[in-house]
C-alpha cells in the first residue's frame, strides 16, 4: 500500500506541475509567475547573500549586544510557543472543523475503499498524501526566516515539518474522536472523553498559574507581562503539562549541534505517539469518512432544494430600491452560513477579556496587551477584511447569467452587491475599535484622553468610507477583469497565482491612494483651520470632510461600472479548478 501511495503522489504532483506550465501560455498567468518569481527572489534568496556577513557581525558584536529584556523574550520562546500551541489546540476541540486528513476524493473513494486494504493503510495512505503540502510550507518558512545561513534554513525547515505534520495529524484524531463520541459503545465514549479531560484539566493548570502570576507580580508595560508569561512554564505542574508542547516548538530554537538534535528526537517522538493514537482511533475511521463523502455527495442536491421556510428576522419589502434586495439577500446568505455557537463562543470570549481587563486597572498588562491586539484588529478589519470577505460580485460572477437577467438598473446591482459586505465589516471595525478605545489609557498612555478620543472618532468615521473604497474597487476589477477573479471556494495555487493575487492587492492599494487623495487634501485643510481653536478635536471635523468626499467618489464610481456591468461576457469569467 505504500508502493501504491507514494505512486499516486508522484503521479498526481507531476500531473499538477504540467497544468501549472501549460497555463503559463495566458499572458495573465506568465506575468502573475513573473511578479511571483521577483517577489520571491528579492524578498528571500538575494537577502540570503547578505546573511553570511550580518551573522558574522552579530557573532563578532556577541551576545552583550541585546538588551536583557530582549535576550529573556528570546530564552523564552519555546515557552511562548507552548502555549500558542495549547491555546490552538483547546481552540481545535471548540471550533467546528473537521480534518482535511480524513477528506477523500472521489476516485480514492471509489478506488480506495473497494481494495483490499485495511482501514489504517487508508490512514497511513492520506498523511503520506498529505506530506507534499506540509513539506512546501515548512521550506517556506524556513526561506522566510531573515538572516541565517543556509544550513540554519534547512534546520529550521525540519523543526517546523515536524510540527505541522503532528498538527496535521492531531487534528485528524480530534475529528476521530468526535465520531467517536457519539458511538453506541459506551468504552468508545470514555476513550474518546480521555483526551478532553486531559486537555481541559491542562488548560486549567496553565490558566491558574498565568493568574496567580500576575497576581503575585502586576506588570505595569507590555514587555514585563510577556516576561512574566514566558516565565510561567518553567517551572511546576504549568511545566509538565506544556511539556509535549514545548518539546515540539523547542527544535526551531534550538542552537546545533546537540541541543537540536536532541530536541529533535523528543518531538520526533511526540509525532510517532500522535501517529499511534490517530491509528488506534481506526474504529471510527470509516464514519468519519462515510460522512465527508455523504456530505459531498449531497452538496450539489442542497444547492438545488429550497431552503426551509423560517423568519429571518429581517423581511424585504415588497418595494424599495433594488440594493435592498441585494443587501437582503448576502444578509441571509451569511445567517445560513455563519455557525452562530461559534460566533457567540468568540463573543463571550472578547467580552470577558475585556470585562477581565477593565477590572484588574490601569496597572494591569492584560489590558494593554488586548488594547493593542485590539488596534491591530481594527487595522485589519479596515485594510485587509475588505479583500478576503467575498459576499459580493466577485462571488456572483458565479451566477452571471441568472443576474444579468434581472430587471435591476446596473449601477443598482454594483451598489447592491457591496451594501452588505461593507456594512459587515464596517460594524466588525468598529468593535475593535471600541475595545481599543475602552483600553487605550492603559495601551498608549503617553497620549492624552482628547488626542486619543480624537482619533478613535476620526477612524469610526474614515472606517465606512475606507471600507466601501476597497469593496468598490473591487467589484470594478471583478467587472473589468473577470478572467483574474477566481470563483468558488477553491483558490489557484502556484506561484503565478501568488503573483496575480500581489498585482491585484498592489492596484487595489494604488487605486484607494488616489481615491483618498482628495478627501486628504480637503480634510487637512480643515484640520489645520480648526486646530489652533479646539485643538486634537479639529481631527474629527477633517474625518468627516475627508469621508464625505470619498463616499462621492464611490457613488460615482459605481454609476461608472454600470455600463461594464452590462458589456460583461458570460464567457469571460473563469470557473473554479
Amino acid at each position: 500500500m505504500i508502493a501504491a501511495s507514494l505512486f499516486i503522489i508522484v503521479s498526481s504532483a507531476r500531473n499538477r506541475l504540467r497544468v501549472r506550465l501549460r497555463r503559463l501560455r495566458e499572458p495573465r498567468y506568465l506575468l502573475g509567475a513573473i511578479v511571483g518569481i521577483a517577489y520571491f527572489y528579492f524578498s528571500f534568496f538575494a537577502r540570503a547573500r547578505r546573511s553570511g556577513a550580518s551573522a558574522a557581525r552579530r557573532s563578532a558584536r556577541g551576545a552583550g549586544g541585546m538588551p536583557p529584556q530582549l535576550a529573556a523574550l528570546v530564552a523564552a520562546g519555546p515557552a511562548f510557543a507552548g502555549l500558542g500551541l495549547l491555546a490552538a489546540t483547546a481552540l481545535s476541540w471548540i471550533l467546528p472543523v473537521e480534518s482535511g486528513l480524513l477528506e477523500f476524493s472521489d476516485a480514492e473513494v471509489q478506488f480506495l475503499f473497494t481494495a483490499p486494504v485495511s482501514r489504517r493503510q487508508l490512514l497511513i495512505h492520506r498523511m503520506l498524501r498529505s506530506q507534499l503540502g506540509l513539506l512546501f510550507a515548512a521550506i517556506v518558512f524556513g526561506i522566510a526566516t531573515p538572516s541565517v545561513g543556509g544550513f540554519t534554513r534547512l534546520r529550521l525547515s525540519i523543526a517546523m515539518w515536524v510540527l505541522l505534520v503532528t498538527g496535521k495529524i492531531y487534528q485528524a484524531g480530534i475529528t476521530l474522536a468526535r465520531t467517536r463520541l457519539g458511538s453506541r459503545s459506551a468504552h468508545a465514549r470514555r476513550i474518546a472523553w480521555t483526551p478532553i479531560v486531559v486537555l481541559t484539566a491542562a488548560v486549567a493548570v496553565v490558566t491558574i498559574a498565568v493568574v496567580r502570576a500576575f497576581a503575585a507580580h502586576p506588570p505595569v508595560r507590555v514587555v514585563d507581562a510577556l516576561l512574566l508569561i514566558g516565565q510561567v512554564p518553567a517551572h511546576g505542574a504549568a511545566h509538565v503539562v506544556l511539556w509535549p508542547f514545548m518539546v515540539l516548538a523547542r527544535p526551531i530554537f534550538a542552537a546545533w549541534p546537540q541541543p537540536y538534535l536532541s530536541a529533535l528526537a523528543w518531538a520526533a517522538l511526540v509525532l510517532v505517539l500522535t501517529v499511534a493514537w490517530v491509528l488506534k482511533s481506526d474504529q471510527a475511521f470509516l464514519e468519519a469518512t462515510a460522512a465527508g463523502a455523504e456530505r459531498r455527495e449531497h452538496a450539489p442536491a442542497a444547492r438545488q432544494v429550497s431552503y426551509r421556510v423560517r423568519s429571518g428576522g429581517w423581511t424585504l419589502a415588497t418595494t424599495g430600491r433594488a440594493e435592498a434586495a441585494f443587501a437582503w439577500k448576502a444578509a441571509m446568505q451569511t445567517t445560513r452560513m455563519v455557525d452562530k455557537r461559534s460566533l457567540a463562543r468568540l463573543a463571550a470570549i472578547l467580552v470577558s477579556l475585556s470585562v477581565i481587563a477593565m477590572s484588574m486597572g490601569r496597572a494591569n498588562g492584560l489590558a494593554a496587551t488586548l488594547g493593542i491586539f485590539a488596534s491591530i484588529g481594527t487595522a485589519f478589519a479596515i485594510l485587509l477584511a475588505p479583500q478576503a470577505v467575498r459576499m459580493d460580485m466577485r462571488q456572483d460572477l458565479r451566477h452571471l447569467e441568472v443576474l444579468k437577467t434581472w430587471p435591476v438598473p446596473p449601477a443598482a446591482v454594483v451598489r447592491g452587491e457591496i451594501i452588505w459586505p461593507g456594512a459587515l465589516i464596517t460594524v466588525c471595525a468598529w468593535l475593535f475599535l471600541a475595545i481599543a478605545l475602552l483600553m487605550s489609557a492603559t495601551a498608549f498612555p503617553t497620549f492624552a484622553s482628547a488626542f486619543r478620543v480624537s482619533v478613535g472618532m476620526s477612524i469610526a468615521i474614515l472606517t465606512p468610507a475606507l471600507v466601501f473604497a476597497q469593496l468598490t474597487i473591487h467589484n470594478g476589477v471583478a467587472l473589468l477583469f473577470p478572467a483574474w477573479v477566481p470563483l468558488g471556494g477553491q483558490r489557484p495555487r502556484g506561484l503565478d497565482a501568488m503573483g496575480q493575487r500581489m498585482i491585484m492587492l498592489a492596484g487595489t492599494m494604488l487605486l484607494l491612494i488616489v481615491m483618498l487623495l482628495p478627501g486628504a487634501i480637503a480634510g487637512g485643510i480643515v484640520w489645520f483651520a480648526f486646530t489652533r481653536f479646539i485643538g486634537a478635536s479639529a481631527l474629527v471635523p477633517g474625518a468627516v470632510v475627508c469621508a464625505g468626499i470619498v463616499a462621492v467618489e464611490v457613488l460615482l464610481a459605481t454609476e461608472a461600472l454600470g455600463p461594464a456591468y452590462e458589456r460583461i461576457d458570460l464567457m469571460a469569467v473563469e470557473r473554479a479548478e
